[in-house]
């Protein structure tokens, strides 16, 4: 049994994502202990149950200690051998993060399979936007030869969620990832959506504002989109994507309650400067999501990542655990050496 401690470095759920995603790849069973001891409400949440769940239901696995608070789970895995389960979010916990224990744990899956997701948020904090995961995240995975298709019936914020997401993933060997020039720019979107409480005061409208206040100065051309969305609870976002030859870079941004939707807008904008500046290849986040396909993919791979984060490094310890063969950082480039 693989034994991961889940205070390790970061610390948070990301560890709990990887390891049993990767258990269920290698059918090995783990035993992951601290889950999250650092984090103010330490131990298994709503979103980590479920995923866990969900992963240990598409395999005809064994799950001890999966409840609420828990601090250890083991996990038996065995064959995938379903092909389409539905997942109800009673909050609004992430279905993006569940998505990347799914997706993952799904690789050597020998069908498509499809989740269908009642409830949960498709946005919210400490989590990937679900227009930052389709339009950045999977279609990196599409580089790397696998196929991800999500429709979002439904948007879901904080605090009822509500969500309703259709996703269909297309297993496949994975490609080796080269990923160190990004080629010419081709065109930079902007997607400020909100839900339809928020309307009437411009929230969507208002977030684009705050975004090209920004880009005037820099003389970006840019597209434009703002959509409204029937929800549960009031929210929105602001995403700002960067379509170049040979990649995507992305940034996003969730308005809060207090916070002036300009400056929303703003501070996305910002930050994606600061990702469009590294030349980097991909963004801080997205670097860590994408570690476990380069190794999976079983051949030499480089990417060129704007910032080496603490969750790039949590992720590698936990990949190597795993997989026979070493990660190497040198400066913004990341390195995955197979074992011969």
């Amino acid at each position: 049994m693989i034994e991961i401690d889940g205070s390790y470095l970061e610390g948070g759920g990301q560890i709990l994502r990887t390891a049993t995603a990767l258990a269920t790849i290698f059918k090995k069973p783990c035993r992951i202990f601290n889950i999250r001891k650092g984090r103010k409400e330490p131990g298994l949440k709503t979103q980590h149950l479920l995923g866990l769940r969900a992963l240990c239901e598409l395999c005809n696995g064994k799950l001890e200690g999966d409840k609420i608070g828990s601090l250890e789970v083991k996990f038996f895995p065995k064959e995938i051998i379903k092909n389409k389960i539905s997942i109800k979010i009673p909050t609004a916990g992430s279905i993006t993060l569940i998505l990347q224990t799914l997706i993952l744990g799904s690789l050597r899956a020998n069908f498509p399979i499809e989740i269908f997701f009642d409830g949960g948020a498709t946005d919210t904090f400490f989590s990937p936007t679900m227009c930052h995961f389709n339009l950045c995240f999977t279609k990196i995975l599409e580089k790397m030869g696998v196929k991800v298709k999500i429709d979002v019936l439904k948007k879901g914020f904080y605090p009822k969620g509500g969500a309703k997401v259709k996703v269909k993933i297309f297993p496949n060997l994975l490609k080796s990832l080269n990923l160190t020039e990004r080629g010419n720019l081709k065109r930079i979107l902007i997607i400020s959506g909100a839900s339809h409480f928020l309307k009437e005061k411009r929230v969507a409208e208002r977030q684009l504002m705050g975004v090209k206040e920004i880009f005037k100065k820099l003389k970006f051309p840019f597209e434009e989109n703002i959509k409204y969305y029937q929800t549960l609870s009031p929210g929105s976002f602001v995403c700002i994507i960067a379509e170049f030859e040979n990649t995507i870079l992305g940034c996003d941004n969730l308005g809060e309650v207090g916070k002036r939707a300009e400056k929303v807008g703003k501070e996305c904008a910002l930050e994606f400067l600061r990702e469009f500046d590294s030349k980097a290849c991909l963004d801080r986040f997205l670097g860590d999501q994408i570690l476990p396909y380069l190794a999976l993919a079983n051949k030499k791979s480089v990417i060129k990542v704007s910032k080496i984060t603490s969750h790039s490094k949590t992720n590698i310890w936990v990949i190597e655990k795993f997989l026979k063969g070493k990660f190497e950082i040198k400066d913004n480039l990341i390195f995955w050496f197979p074992s011969c």
